[in-house]
């Protein structure tokens, strides 16, 4: 008798979230056999891109270049969870609520993810957890990671989902901030990021080294991983300066296996193992 078959939920805030924190998790449990779930919150239509993403077909007014940017980044997300063998991807509906300032008025028919109540969002996720009858359901921390307030929700509304539908097993995706503070200096002596990203903020994001419980080696899945990144392209264009994901992508294949080899998690039942005890396999110990 062969390994048992599990199902892993990855739930993510924007298309393209799935690609930087945990695609090569995914491709890795897919390429063992798993199945693979992708669900996306929100539409992703606040996110930055170069006017070539925004055109849509129906006129040009803010509107309808907003709905042409949900459409082309929910299809970056399906061509992400393809090059992972992600099985099925769902969007839950919700607004995208923006990274800055006050929250927008809600679009017409839709609801900003901040803004939907708790239970209602996390009874849309339960009937996903219980309809596939996901063993493992990967969030975020409790800070949203670097504090984007759809990340943050998507903390809440997964450990809420995951109570409803008795998920056996809720993992925050998340890196050791010291070890992603150092990686970004290292990179930053041989890469110029652009204007839009602030390497401190990874000095005070994430979470510390000691609550980690979880790293998964993804440096087999390296090529799947940057064609995850590589599928979101929306999110790497600009009219003007440079983008991070485009930067991560100019890095060369030897370096980037390195620096994106690994993946990190924390148990929030579980204390933080540390280096000695971390676990290596997320589905390890499931009933």
């Amino acid at each position: 008798m062969g390994p048992m078959t599990r199902t892993l939920v990855a739930f993510h805030a924007h298309p393209d979230d799935e690609a930087l924190l945990t695609s090569g998790t995914m491709a890795k449990a897919a390429a063992e056999g798993h199945r693979v779930v992708l669900v996306v919150a929100t539409d992703g239509a606040l996110g930055l891109a170069a006017d070539e993403f925004r055109s849509g077909t129906g006129g040009s007014n803010d509107v309808t270049r907003r709905t042409a940017l949900a459409d082309v980044r929910l299809e970056e997300a399906r061509a992400s969870a393809d090059a992972l063998g992600v099985a099925r991807v769902e969007w839950l509906g919700y607004a995208d609520s923006g990274h800055e300032g006050p929250i927008p008025a809600d679009p017409p028919g839709q609801v900003r993810f901040c803004r939907a109540p708790l239970e209602e969002a996390a009874e849309r996720l339960a009937a996903i957890l219980r309809t596939e009858r996901a063993d493992v359901l990967l969030t975020y921390d409790a800070q949203g990671g670097y504090g984007h307030r759809d990340h943050v929700r998507v903390h809440e509304v997964g450990a809420r989902a995951a109570e409803i539908a008795a998920t056996p097993r809720v993992l925050e995706a998340t890196v050791p901030r010291d070890t992603i503070a150092r990686a970004v200096r290292w990179v930053g002596r041989f890469y110029h990021y652009p204007d839009e990203f602030d390497p401190s903020v990874f000095e005070r994001s994430y979470t510390a080294r000691a609550d980690i419980t979880h790293r998964v080696n993804v440096r087999r899945q390296a090529g799947a991983k940057r064609a995850s990144m590589q599928a979101h392209a929306s999110q790497a264009s600009s009219d003007g300066g440079d983008r991070t994901l485009a930067a991560f992508l100019r890095i060369p294949r030897p370096l980037y296996d390195i620096v994106f080899g690994r993946e990190w998690f924390r148990d929030p039942t579980m204390s933080g193992a540390g280096r000695a005890g971390i676990h290596r396999d997320i589905f390890e110990g499931l009933p």
